[in-house]
């Protein structure tokens, strides 16, 4: 039996005392049958329900009672005003947050698109003042480039001897590489950075792992759509780095003209394995409408949507790909390998834009969130997709209102699942720059059964009254150096004009 008491202070605000305890609860109307009644003081009022009790309350009680994982009604707060079109990058590109020594090192895309840091410390919940990184190098990069491609954003990560890396403006190009001087912290002024060694002639959608025996790992596409996907690892914190003999995918090397994919990357809890999830589709440079044309939706479709999801491996240290069967493959994979080989869902033409989140379950498998046509071109659907009994299982979660909302998965040490999505009601097509890509309400949606089910769990969106109409995307995690995720912390970005600018988030649940 629990008992749940209220208490009326001067602030005229009632508070629900559960158990003995306080859930962070505002709440402006209760409604109980009262048992008993005690007057303590004219300050303070405390009313002992033994009976039913009703609650109109923001947030279910049960949401917030003192052995959930998250606190209730946390609200995101602004680390950045100026930023544009993906100032915080979907999935195929990170880490944009690495935690450090109890600070939340956080880049993003900001004014003029330029590359911009702030740090936020864990204890005080401050943050630091932001400072440009490339400030004082104008005069060495193309600003102009920077401005209008939203690909050039910035990516951070701290290597095995703490020192700080920013790497921005990879668009097909090697991009600029910064490393701090100090270990464990940055300065704003130029002369507290080194510039770095290049690390591939082209690089597009950079993401970055530390790995086994103190090394990183940068995970690329080399160059634009139809080009392959490799890696470069280094074992001497970011002054040379070396690849596998053959990149890992290449889907139109034999034949199958401008087949292309977009992929995420996850690696292993041991760092000695790097999981690859990818989606696939012909790029179709030449606007050929029969290579458009799409059986499912009797109709052309562009390359905005991708199709079926794929699977695969790389030993770190042996450079072997194989699928999830242990198959190995032939390098690059082509996409008549892949189809034969390495499909793990044959989405049947229901189409994608960004590609999936991926999570490490309890032993060590990967599983999904993946967001996917369904009836129409304008109805998509969340799936959480893993493996069970020997099969590969997909179950809805919740609606998606775009094709390129990018969210984030999460898991318990006790296998309770969170997905953070991006929803709204109908089609997002407004035309507007900022909205090309998506965008819509912040959810929690979790599931205790291991992804069988699922329910909403809470709005995570600001304040109505200080974002109204606001639309948000590209959830991403706070890493850390290994890839793991700081529980409690997560970000995104918002906007409210189709054509302005954008604001960058941190929202801050630890207990």
């Amino acid at each position: 039996m629990q008992l749940l008491v209220v208490q009326w202070y001067d602030i005229g605000a009632p508070f629900i005392k559960l158990n003995g305890k306080f859930p962070n609860i505002y709440h402006s109307k209760i409604v109980t049958r009262v048992a008993a009644a005690k007057m303590k003081n004219n300050r303070t009022r405390e009313f002992v329900l033994l009976g039913l009790v009703s609650c109109i309350i923001f947030a279910q009680c049960c949401a917030c009672l003192p052995n959930q994982r998250r606190a209730c009604f946390a609200k995101a707060v602004a680390f950045a005003e100026d930023g544009g079109l993906k100032m915080l990058y979907d999935n195929r590109m990170h880490p944009q947050a690495v935690e450090c020594d109890g600070s939340v090192y956080i880049v993003w895309r900001g004014d003029k698109g330029l590359p911009y840091i702030i740090s936020y410390e864990l204890k005080s919940r401050k943050f630091s003042k932001p400072f440009m990184v490339l400030a004082g190098m104008e005069n060495k990069i193309d600003t102009r480039r920077y401005e209008r491609d939203h690909h050039f954003a910035p990516v951070i990560w701290i290597d095995s001897k703490g020192y700080f890396h920013v790497l921005s403006g990879c668009h097909s190009t090697p991009g600029t590489h910064l490393i701090s001087k100090q270990f464990g912290s940055i300065r704003s002024s130029l002369d507290s950075w080194d510039t770095g060694a290049q690390i591939a002639p082209g690089i597009s959608y950079p993401t970055i792992f530390s790995i086994h025996d103190d090394k990183e790992l940068i995970y690329y596409r080399t160059g634009g759509h139809t080009s392959s996907w490799t890696y470069r690892i280094t074992d001497d914190n970011g002054k040379t780095w070396t690849g596998p003999a053959k990149d890992v995918t290449d889907m139109d090397i034999n034949g199958r003209t401008e087949w292309s994919s977009y992929q995420t990357t996850l690696p292993s809890r041991d760092g000695r394995f790097l999981h690859v999830a990818f989606i696939t589709y012909d790029d179709n440079k030449s606007d050929d409408p029969t290579r458009f044309y799409n059986p499912r939706y009797d109709q052309e479709v562009g390359n905005e949507w991708k199709y079926n999801l794929y699977y695969v491996k790389i030993d770190l240290q042996a450079h072997d790909v194989t699928n999830f069967d242990g198959e190995s493959m032939k390098t690059p994979i082509d996409i008549d390998q892949a189809d034969a080989k390495c499909r793990i869902w044959d989405t049947k033409w229901r189409g994608a834009g960004v590609p999936p989140t991926i999570l490490l379950d309890e032993n060590g498998d990967p599983a999904f969130l993946h967001v996917l046509s369904e009836e129409t071109l304008e109805d998509h659907q969340y799936y959480y997709v893993r493996r069970a009994d020997g099969k590969w299982k997909q179950t809805p979660i919740a609606p998606s209102n775009h094709q390129w909302n990018s969210c984030h998965l999460a898991r318990d040490d006790d296998g309770t699942l969170h997905a953070f999505l991006i929803v709204g009601g109908g089609y997002l097509d407004t035309g507007g720059y900022m909205d090309s890509y998506g965008g819509g309400a912040v959810e929690e949606w979790v599931s205790a059964d291991k992804g069988n089910t699922w329910k909403e769990q809470r709005d995570l969106a600001p304040e109505e009254s200080r974002y109204p109409g606001w639309k948000y995307n590209n959830i991403q995690p706070v890493t850390r150096p290994d890839g793991s995720f700081v529980d409690g912390l997560i970000l995104f970005y918002g906007w409210q004009d189709g054509n302005g600018d954008g604001t960058g988030l941190l929202l801050d649940d630890r207990q």
